[in-house]
């Protein structure tokens, strides 16, 4: 299985700590939002995918307890 359920590791964090916060630059926090965005949609069309065509989730090689735990992390408006 690949790894494209794993939170991104690439958060360009900026190594300073001051009174006890972690600063991120400009860039990371973009890239976190888009790395999360990502995931959203993936998660989104996913359901879709599960509901119109349930048998191209075996073509992707994932089982339906996989495809289950992933949507249910969609916000509960989007399940």
């Amino acid at each position: 299985m690949n790894d494209s359920f794993a939170p991104s590791t690439c958060l360009a964090m900026a190594p300073a700590m001051q009174k006890g916060r972690r600063r991120y630059s400009l860039a990371a926090l973009r890239s976190l939002i888009a790395e999360h965005r990502k995931q959203a949609y993936f998660r989104f069309e996913l359901k879709r995918m599960a509901r119109d065509n349930p048998h191209l989730i075996d073509d992707i090689g994932l089982t339906k307890k996989e495809v289950e735990a992933e949507i249910a992390k969609l916000p509960f408006w989007q399940r």
